[in-house]
């Protein structure tokens, strides 16, 4: 047995079974691969994969138990290379932080100067995506910590906490027909507006999509990003009518834009820091999650992650 083995395993079984993909991750061959889960089954005298020809369609019921082994075989081998790095005393590393554009833009900028200066041989790799490439890459050990407002609490491989709680802001150009109602903003309001807001996925647009729904309104959303810097640019054009992240504005807004109160016609986001399941976080991982988050302390993530895998 080797973990070249279980790496097979665990791949395949994250890839949906496909080989090719398995080999391209893992750079080796795809008959490589299939050998190395051929010997591990014969090892172990278990059948694994369920299989169609010599094609892979599932795990059998003995392979899904093996592969929970696998997977905590190969995390708690990462959790003793981060392991051994702490206890000789390095201070030097990558953190990996996988993050949406609003976060990186506007929340991070000043954690990571804070987190550069108490750990200068530290290297911050900031991976930017949707929430649900943010949690594979977490789960998947590509990144040491996610944060994400929507989806990283649905992922059982990792465990997450609340960090801070916001609202949508609604943004038009100045002198706009919405500036001059006479009461607050309403969804009916919205409705009848060409509306710029964010990709599916991103940034809250789960909470703006469920109001309109809930309100039985149809909206013409005419153009989505993943910026709110685009966002922004677009109303200014005069092509539609703005819904971006609150603190999108608290830095700032593009010359010509005014902003309406809308935390009355939205669910408010919480956005979320997420780690594996079972993960050995370096010192440097807990300073950066508390000056992320400094309501939490390092008790309560060594409880939250040991709890997990009971």
């Amino acid at each position: 047995m080797n973990f070249q083995q279980l790496r097979s395993i665990r791949e395949a079984a994250r890839r949906n079974f496909n080989l090719t993909e398995v080999a391209n991750v893992l750079f080796t061959s795809q008959p490589g691969v299939s050998r190395q889960i051929r010997e591990l089954e014969e090892e172990l005298g278990v059948e694994i994969f369920e299989r169609n020809g010599k094609r892979l369609t599932g795990l059998t019921e003995p392979g899904k138990g093996i592969l929970h082994i696998v997977e905590r075989l190969l995390l708690e081998a990462e959790n003793l290379r981060q392991a051994s790095s702490e206890y000789a005393g390095e201070q030097s590393g990558t953190l990996s932080v996988a993050t949406t554009h609003t976060q990186a833009r506007y929340v991070l900028p000043q954690v990571v100067q804070s987190f550069r200066s108490a750990f200068p041989q530290v290297r911050v790799a900031l991976q930017q995506s949707s929430p649900e490439h943010i949690a594979e890459w977490v789960i998947s050990g590509k990144s040491d910590i996610g944060i994400a407002t929507e989806g990283l609490s649905e992922f059982k491989e990792l465990v997450s906490f609340p960090c801070y709680q916001w609202s949508h802001v609604v943004v038009v150009p100045d002198g706009h027909a919405l500036l001059a109602l006479p009461g607050p903003l309403t969804l009916n309001d919205l409705a009848a507006c060409a509306l710029i807001t964010y990709d599916v996925g991103f940034t809250g647009r789960g909470h703006i999509d469920h109001a309109f729904r809930s309100a039985m309104l149809d909206t013409d959303i005419v153009l989505t990003a993943m910026d709110s810097d685009v966002i922004q640019q677009y109303v200014a054009l005069g092509l539609g009518v703005g819904i971006v992240a609150s603190m999108a504005l608290e830095q700032g807004r593009h010359s010509g834009l005014k902003a309406i109160e809308a935390s009355h016609l939205f669910a408010p986001n919480v956005t979320r820091l997420a780690v594996r399941r079972g993960a050995y976080l370096r010192a440097y991982t807990y300073d950066f999650i508390l000056q992320f988050a400094p309501e939490l302390t390092r008790a309560d993530i060594v409880a939250a992650v040991n709890q997990a895998v009971q």
